[in-house]
């Protein structure tokens, strides 16, 4: 049996204290980062230097227990140093697989944009399939599996903008932000002896983690809600401002961090004002802005906005199981 919806939620909120004890005054972004966990999907997070992208990477590991691997992109990093590579032993005379940082459980792609394409779309294959095939053989990855990839969204020299399809494969994208002034203040105070991180302890299993991820998969949506998911898409593929729209995989996307959303708050169904929430960190991504509008200072966010405004929202008579 899957567990409860208020069992999810128990161990969702004791995963988020605990990265509260290092990210302070991000609660919100943390249950953001923990629904795309939940989806068994990948996040991409973009904010300036100093916020703490790394730091809630390696957080997030050590309360999962689970490996952490880093990757610093460069313009001269290879694929092989991603996926690793056959090295040949002259002792046994035979080619031997040397992973690569990518098979670890948390994956930190950091600065992702500032490899060229050709290394950022080695991955492609790991991020949609959770395996790699390297000459010819397929190495499946470790689970649960999450990358996380960074970058700076104000420093463009020496960076390669991320292809549509790769920004595709990340589920979510989320913006630590500032902290207010006592926020930091308390940041500098947990920090005046030692990082908190280093007494960092894990507080669920791997195997739990991987029960979370499989009961929120029977979270109930109506077909109402799926409609409402499918609406709001499609609105991006008709909108003027846009000239590329969401793809399906970004239906599947909110349709996924709405059973999750739903689960982390107790329901084990998806409410319309769910899915609601979630649009903008899950779609905004996924379009691109045409020329005229950008000239416009149009922007993805703005377009979703707009969009939540006039996509009707659905009867929220019948979105509970047997209703």
């Amino acid at each position: 049996m899957p567990l409860t919806a208020l069992e999810v939620q128990t161990q969702a909120q004791k995963i988020v204290d605990n990265l509260e004890t290092v990210i302070v005054g991000k609660r919100h972004e943390l249950e953001l980062v923990l629904i795309g966990l939940l989806c068994q999907g990948h996040l991409l997070i973009e904010d300036v230097p100093g916020v703490g992208k790394t730091i809630l990477a390696r957080s997030l590991a050590q309360s999962l227990g689970c490996t952490f691997s880093r990757i610093q992109f460069t313009p001269d990093l290879l694929p092989s140093d991603v996926t690793g590579s056959s090295i040949f032993n002259p002792q046994t005379r035979q080619f031997e697989f040397r992973p690569g940082p990518i098979m670890g459980q948390i994956v930190l792609a950091d600065e992702i944009n500032r490899a060229t394409p050709k290394t950022q779309s080695a991955l492609l294959e790991a991020m949609e399939e959770h395996q790699m095939t390297i000459d010819g053989v397929v190495h499946p990855l470790p689970q649960p599996f999450l990358v996380i990839g960074t970058q700076n969204p104000i420093e463009y020299e020496g960076t390669f903008p991320l292809p549509e399809a790769q920004l595709d494969r990340f589920l979510l994208r989320v913006s630590l932000g500032y902290l207010s002034k006592r926020e930091e203040i308390r940041m500098i105070e947990q920090q005046q002896f030692a990082h908190p991180l280093a007494t960092l302890n894990a507080v669920v299993s791997d195997d739990e983690l991987l029960a979370l991820q499989e009961a929120v998969k029977h979270v109930f949506v109506s077909e109402a809600v799926k409609q409402y998911v499918v609406d709001i898409t499609f609105a991006t593929r008709e909108n003027d401002s846009l000239y590329l729209g969401s793809s399906p995989r970004g239906s599947l996307g909110l349709f996924r961090t709405g059973q999750a959303w739903a689960a982390v708050h107790g329901r084990d169904y998806v409410l319309p004002d769910d899915i609601k929430a979630l649009a903008e960190v899950v779609l905004a991504h996924r379009v691109m802005v045409n020329p005229s509008a950008r000239l416009k200072q149009v922007t993805p966010k703005r377009v979703i906005a707009d969009l939540l405004q006039r996509v009707p929202l659905p009867d929220t008579g019948n979105v509970m199981r047997g209703a």
